[in-house]
């Protein structure tokens, strides 16, 4: 489902584990993270949430709840990049903290804020930029480096869970820095696309695939090594997985494709978009 890394890597679908995984993601990224932001960073703002490529804003669907809601509210954004998301969460009064895998990423977050780097493990603060104050941490996202019932929200706009092999480890991490009565609420592309190949035009538009494969995407060097991953759920995998973590699923968005959008990303398009849906968000509850 990648469409950034050079002709170098070959495409296949075999098994991987945690570790292969999590290495392919913090190495593509850390070598991705700039074009990546060259290429969607107009699109993705300095301080805007978008929760996929169709262009849900969060000020407008309001999944995390009231903007006037989010005031004095500590907020973990998960897979945060360049913290596009935190910015906005910070202009509305929230504290958030952007956690994410990739260094580079990170440094793209402190770019835009103007602010000190980040150290493994640890956090720092994005700068006052546009939005307000942003803290960084990298870090894994199976292992929050978090106590307990740290946070009142928990976001993640196509972050952490794509990548993973075990998104229950993920999302009971999650639910144990959440505080009760905290929400979950995270984007992925739609199991649905899978089926389909990654192609914006027509050709794009012909299963090609069994919907129930869950073999994992990757794509190898020449060596055959993972240098990038993402992992196939169904809907119902992705509500067990919500459900195993201790959540309760409470709403799941499928973003329609708005006439304003006429941008192409990956497969994603507005003659796909209009089609068959391209994203799904889990809005969930910790009780």
């Amino acid at each position: 489902m990648n469409q950034e890394d050079g002709p170098e890597a070959t495409a296949t679908r075999r098994a991987t584990g945690e570790a292969e995984s999590s290495r392919a993601s913090r190495g593509w990224w850390d070598r991705n993270a700039d074009d990546y932001q060259a290429e969607h960073g107009a699109f993705l703002g300095d301080d805007r949430f978008v929760w996929g490529p169709e262009g849900l804003d969060e000020a407008e669907a309001a999944l995390l709840g009231p903007a006037a809601g989010l005031r004095g509210r500590d907020v973990l954004e998960i897979g945060a990049g360049a913290a596009q998301c935190s910015r906005w969460l910070a202009a509305q009064g929230a504290r958030p903290v952007a956690l994410d895998l990739s260094h580079r990423q990170l440094r793209h977050a402190l770019r835009i804020g103007s602010g000190a780097g980040p150290a493994a493990g640890g956090a720092s603060r994005a700068g006052p930029g546009p939005a307000g104050p942003v803290a960084l941490v990298q870090a894994d996202a199976g292992a929050l480096p978090f106590a307990d019932g740290s946070f009142d929200l928990a976001c993640s706009a196509y972050g952490a869970i794509p990548f993973v092999a075990d998104p229950v480890r993920v999302m009971r991490e999650v639910r144990r820095v959440l505080r009760p009565g905290g929400r979950w609420v995270f984007s992925v592309t739609h199991p649905l696309r899978w089926a389909f190949p990654d192609e914006p035009g027509p050709e794009g538009l012909s299963v090609a695939a069994s919907y129930f494969d869950r073999t994992p995407y990757v794509e190898e060097d020449e060596r055959g090594n993972a240098v990038y991953v993402e992992h196939h759920r169904t809907v119902g995998d992705r509500v067990r997985d919500v459900v195993a973590a201790g959540f309760r699923l409470v709403d799941l968005v499928e973003p329609e494709w708005p006439d304003w959008n006429t941008q192409e990303w990956g497969g994603w398009s507005p003659l796909r978009g209009r089609l068959i849906p391209g994203t799904a968000v889990f809005v969930c509850t910790r009780d």
